[in-house]
């Protein structure tokens, strides 16, 4: 997979989290992951499709502490729910952060459209991603803990 595609989800990861949950995320190194283990708790994994039947998958796995500072930022002191808080926050993240990433894929001319997004909570959860292809993982650090975007798309 070409590192060029990492650009698209690295900006989009940044802006979604900075703006909609005061969290500034520095990107790490991208690398091909090789396992299915998540590297995280709680994930949100959303697939793509392109018009000529190219398939594409996303997903974005934060650590406890990471994700809980993010449901504080996006609803104050709200929290009713934290575990269904969660499962929200993430939903709705891994569907901004995969929109903006899809418009900035489709400025490449790459345009696919995406599916809802699936929640897996629990310690050492797996995401088996739907493609065959390479999956490309980008680690994120912030003040509250770690999260990594990982992609994969037919080529």
């Amino acid at each position: 997979m070409d590192l060029k595609y990492a650009k698209p989800f690295i900006e989009a990861t940044i802006n979604v989290l900075s703006t909609m949950a005061n969290i500034t995320p520095k990107a790490k190194k991208p690398y091909i992951k090789t396992s299915t283990k998540a590297l995280g708790d709680v994930s949100g994994v959303v697939g793509f499709t392109t018009n000529d039947n190219k398939k594409g998958v996303m997903s974005v796995t934060f650590s406890k502490k990471c994700a809980l500072q993010i449901v504080k930022n996006l609803l104050g002191d709200d929290i009713e729910n934290i575990l269904e808080d969660v499962q929200d926050a993430v939903g709705e993240i891994t569907n901004m952060i995969s929109g903006q990433a899809r418009a900035k894929l489709a400025e490449m001319g790459i345009s696919m459209a995406g599916a809802t997004p699936t929640i897996i909570m629990g310690d050492n959860h797996t995401i088996s991603h739907l493609t065959k292809d390479k999956i490309m993982a980008v680690p994120f650090t912030t003040e509250y803990g770690d999260f990594v975007v990982e992609f994969s798309m037919s080529e």
